[in-house]
């Protein structure tokens, strides 16, 4: 099993997510918990159709850090 780090964006009526290593894959739900799940299930449709049509997974290669700024 492979792990795709996630994007999770909350604007002002609602959240996106997006995965960095699954060009594409996009999603926007009104709760963040939404997005969680539609992230998810979009994630592994999406890699099953890349293998159903014979394309390469992309391997993870991004990942996440956070970084303090004074505010």
């Amino acid at each position: 099993m492979s792990e795709y780090a996630v994007i999770y964006e909350h604007g002002p009526k609602s959240w996106g997510a997006y995965c960095p290593d699954l060009p594409g894959l996009g999603v926007t739900g009104d709760t963040r918990e939404d997005v969680e799940r539609l992230i998810r299930e979009g994630a592994e449709l999406h890699v099953a159709s890349l293998r159903e049509h014979g394309e390469a997974v992309p391997e993870p290669t991004s990942s996440v850090g956070m970084v303090g700024v004074a505010a």
